[in-house]
């Protein structure tokens, strides 16, 4: 069965020239030319990815995306751009995006970007559909990660995390207590696709102190170095 990509752009040109490359390599295509729409295909439709622009009548990418993220709506989103500016980017990343693209772009690169975010999808299912009595779990305090399954647990309740925001906070799992630098978590959760914009990190974090309410309590999982990064640890000083 091909996998559904769903593109939300209000250029014609644009629509054609994605819709013609994704179809060749074997994709099913849906689209929508405006964020009202494209919300309402997301959800009816279910596809395994969006690709969604920042400027749309009706209801910007900005918007779309928060509201599908608002709604418990997890599936990949890559925003697409003619803006260059680093807040832009920072933004959509904020609202729940997984990857950005800024206009100009090469259809190769959307297509290469795709294919990656499926690939770890893919993954993730495969993992999680195993019949294995032996689940990998990593626990810290109140914390639970259970890597086989992609989820990840606070006080026993799921969080509702990205895909992005749940390879980092594993990463800092799997390195408890050691003090990781930006440029470190960088390399290890994004590759080379932001080497040289450290404060996708600062958002990140933000996002997972706050999803473990972090905000709220005086205990502290995740603190931060300045200068330097970042370190997961026991606010109780427990080992596991």
């Amino acid at each position: 069965m091909k996998n559904k990509i769903l593109v939300i752009d209000d250029e014609p040109s644009i629509i054609t020239l994605l819709q013609y490359n994704l179809e060749r390599a074997g994709f099913l295509v849906i689209t929508a030319m405006d964020g009202m729409e494209g919300k309402k295909l997301a959800i009816s439709e279910e596809p395994d990815i969006i690709v969604l622009d920042l400027m749309l009548p009706k209801l910007d990418g900005m918007e779309v995306c928060r509201q599908l993220r608002q709604e418990k709506i997890m599936i990949p989103i890559i925003m697409i751009s003619a803006k260059d500016e680093e807040l832009d980017r920072i933004l959509g990343l904020e609202f729940g995006a997984d990857d950005y693209i800024v206009k100009p772009f090469s259809p190769r690169e959307v297509v290469a970007r795709v294919k990656a975010i499926l690939r770890r999808t893919k993954n993730q299912l495969e993992i999680a559909n195993r019949n294995d009595m032996d689940v990998q779990q990593i626990s810290i305090g109140e914390i639970s990660i259970f890597p086989d399954n992609f989820e990840a647990y606070f006080r026993e309740n799921l969080l509702e995390l990205t895909l992005k925001e749940f390879e980092l906070l594993l990463y800092l799992a799997q390195n408890k207590g050691k003090v990781l630098s930006r440029d470190q978590l960088l390399h290890a959760v994004w590759k080379n696709d932001y080497s040289c914009e450290t404060r996708i990190v600062d958002v990140h974090i933000s996002h997972l102190r706050e999803k473990i309410g972090e905000k709220n309590r005086k205990t502290v999982y995740i603190k931060t170095f300045r200068g330097i990064g970042y370190k997961l640890d026991d606010p109780n000083g427990n080992d596991h």
